[in-house]
């Protein structure tokens, strides 16, 4: 298994690659003698977005930064919806350990082969590998743009035979558990496997499980174009960039949200939405301090005695983070509506909030 990132995970993509940050003492003590407040890191940060973040029961943020829509002044809201790009992928995972809780699949080591005969390489690949990127299954998502804007729109069917016709041409980056690579092939067939053994659309199957019992009365699948009167307007540079081909991220990045329903979320998965058993198949254990690590769904970050379970997300406007830190009951949900193409932003945020308020 690789090292996974110094002291930090950089979300990338406009959905998609895992980059790698490594970030040195003096950093980190740097972003120390800096540091006032969360609110004063977002600031710094030029966080534009609604931001929560709690601490024992306390709020440390709970407001929004900017303007929802420039255009119209909407300001920042609780309430609005905002793309979440690749935090979606909690929601997949979260709709796989559903399936084994009633008994449609028996174990995340159970292998593609099971599902799809003709799946290329099927026997190496778990559940378990798509979950935690370790299948080693080449990324589709640039080939499929490029099909897109040549005017060829495919839908999740059409993507799983791409990215079966990428195995067959091409074979695997890696033997799968070999390695670790952040890809949204292994979302997209994890969430049509959601779909095939329960016998009902992926996003219909994320509302009746997770969204209807938890009153999450905002979030749904997204629209390639936004309602700019219940959705915040998406950024880049400077201009309106909302505008994304949703069948494209399909079970990889494709919900839209509300910072009121990924509380919601967030609070659920931190309290008790997976029992003690899941939780210690699904959070990666034992991650040294500095590192941070894939689980099924959620990344591990350790600092010191700190452990914080995450996911970001990016996707055209959009920025997203939300997680939380057990030892000090801490709920954290980012939803931005201005593009960082680099992920500085929520670089720098993980990094000097873990460094200075959770420490």
């Amino acid at each position: 298994m690789t090292t996974i990132s110094k002291y930090v995970v950089i979300l990338l993509i406009s959905l998609v690659t895992l980059l790698i940050s490594c970030s040195s003492n003096d950093d980190i003590n740097s972003s120390a003698t800096n540091y006032t407040s969360v609110e004063n890191v977002l600031t710094n940060i030029d966080f534009q977005g609604y931001a929560i973040v709690t601490k024992n029961g306390n709020d440390l943020v709970r407001q929004g930064f900017g303007l929802a829509n420039e255009a119209t002044t909407m300001p920042q809201e609780y309430e609005l919806a905002y793309r979440i790009g690749s935090v979606t992928k909690t929601l997949t995972a979260a709709a796989i350990v559903k399936l084994k809780r009633d008994g449609l699949i028996a174990s995340f080591n159970q292998t593609l082969d099971e599902f799809d005969a003709e799946f290329p390489n099927g026997n190496q690949i778990t559940i378990a590998h798509l979950l935690s990127h370790q299948s080693g299954i080449p990324e589709y998502q640039f080939v499929v743009e490029n099909a897109y804007e040549e005017g060829e729109v495919l839908d999740e069917d059409d993507i799983y035979d791409v990215i079966i016709d990428l195995i067959t041409e091409d074979g695997l980056n890696f033997t799968p558990g070999s390695n670790k690579q952040y890809c949204n092939s292994n979302y997209l067939i994890a969430a049509l496997l959601v779909q095939e053994l329960s016998q009902m659309p992926y996003h219909e199957y994320v509302q009746q499980n997770i969204f209807e019992p938890l009153a999450m009365t905002n979030s749904y699948k997204g629209t390639n174009i936004i309602d700019e009167n219940t959705h915040a307007q998406g950024y880049l540079n400077g201009h309106p960039n909302s505008t994304y081909p949703m069948s494209i991220p399909f079970g990889a990045g494709d919900f839209s949200s509300s910072p009121k329903d990924m509380e919601t979320w967030t609070n659920a998965v931190k309290t008790n939405w997976f029992t003690e058993a899941e939780q210690a198949e699904i959070f990666a254990q034992n991650v040294p301090s500095g590192y941070v690590d894939f689980g099924l769904g959620w990344f591990t970050t350790q600092e010191s005695n700190t452990t914080m379970y995450w996911h970001g997300g990016d996707i055209n406007g959009y920025w997203s983070m939300i997680g939380f830190i057990p030892e000090y009951d801490a709920t954290i949900v980012l939803l931005s509506n201005k593009q960082d193409d680099t992920g500085a932003q929520r670089n720098t945020f993980i990094q000097q909030v873990l460094a200075n308020e959770f420490n």
